[in-house]
């Protein structure tokens, strides 16, 4: 598309004129050559009195109008001292996003909550997660929902595609009767598992309804990722969210074998982000909110399913080949 080209705003000046003294009088028609008409002044004023202050009048006016046209003095050249200057000010009086803000914000129309409905669950992790979301709704600990269908797993997942395609922790959804995703705008859907990748505890969810705005979130290759790397989670920490957590990747390759010992998953990104039960399946997220693992596990030696400063997530290469699609 072509630029519509820019003018100057600097005043135009009009063509000169050329000036006619008004005491040169013609001479009269029959009037001999060399001999000027009669003068018709008052007597006592002098002739050309008039003419000669109507010319410094003019006079007067051109040499005010030249100002527009004489060469003006150049203006300050910007040194790097007057820019760093200014930065600093702008710095100073500005309250700039922080950068897990503006990755938060890059993210956030990607994820969608995920809750299984069934029968529930008597596990000891499966009553610590229904008592922090019972407090989390500000309900006694031990209350029980309404009857009919009973959340089993609350999760989080991020679209990967936008025709409704979700990625989620296995254990979020697996032996649910029922799941229903909540996308970023408020829309509730039934979904469906398309595919799982048990040894890295992931499954595939397609959603029955979209939003028509949906996002598909941007994959990352972690091949350069290095621990010290700034990253944040985004989930649903006992169904509370979309909450944020932001910190740091504190170490690749490693591996985490669950509470019961049933399963061993390797290959794993450690971050030190705030992470609960309710963010398995969200995205850990570099700066630039581009999706690095899928977060799947925290450490806790104890059984109370708290974090305590280790989470694990699964690289996307991974997680993006459960869907089938490689992205790297």
């Amino acid at each position: 598309m072509r630029r519509p080209a820019r003018y100057s705003r600097s005043p135009r000046s009009s063509p000169p004129t050329e000036e006619v003294a008004e005491d040169t009088i013609a001479p009269e028609a029959g009037a001999p050559p060399g001999e000027a008409a009669p003068s018709t002044a008052p007597r006592g004023r002098a002739p050309g009195r008039a003419a000669l202050a109507l010319t410094l009048v003019v006079a007067m006016g051109a040499a005010a109008g030249a100002g527009y046209l004489w060469p003006r003095a150049a203006g300050h050249t910007l040194t790097q001292k007057d820019i760093d200057a200014a930065v600093l000010r702008t710095l100073q009086t500005n309250t700039l996003p922080s950068p897990a803000a503006k990755a938060a914000d890059i993210i956030r129309p990607s994820v969608v909550r995920v809750v299984g409905y069934g029968e529930e669950k008597k596990t000891p992790e499966a009553k610590t997660e229904k008592r922090g979301r019972n407090m989390a709704k500000g309900k006694p600990p031990e209350a029980d929902g309404p009857p009919g269908e009973v959340e089993r797993g609350v999760g989080t997942g991020v679209v990967i595609v936008d025709k409704g395609v979700i990625l989620t922790n296995l254990h979020v959804v697996a032996g649910a009767d029922k799941i229903r995703v909540t996308f970023f705008d408020g829309l509730e859907s039934p979904a469906t598992i398309t595919g799982v990748q048990p040894e890295n505890d992931l499954a595939v969810l397609q959603a029955q309804k979209i939003p028509d705005d949906l996002v598909a979130a941007t994959m990352r290759s972690t091949a350069d990722l290095r621990p010290g790397d700034q990253v944040a989670a985004v989930g649903f920490p006992f169904g509370i969210g979309p909450s944020v957590s932001a910190g740091v990747v504190s170490g690749l390759k490693r591996s985490f074998r669950s509470p019961e010992g049933k399963q061993e998953l390797g290959n794993l990104i450690q971050f030190d982000a705030a992470a609960n039960p309710g963010n398995s399946g969200g995205p850990l997220i570099n700066m630039d909110g581009e999706v690095l693992g899928v977060v799947t596990a925290i450490l806790n030696p104890t059984q109370q399913r708290t974090f305590i400063g280790i989470g694990f997530a699964v690289p996307i290469e991974n997680a993006a080949s459960a869907a089938g699609s490689p992205p790297f």
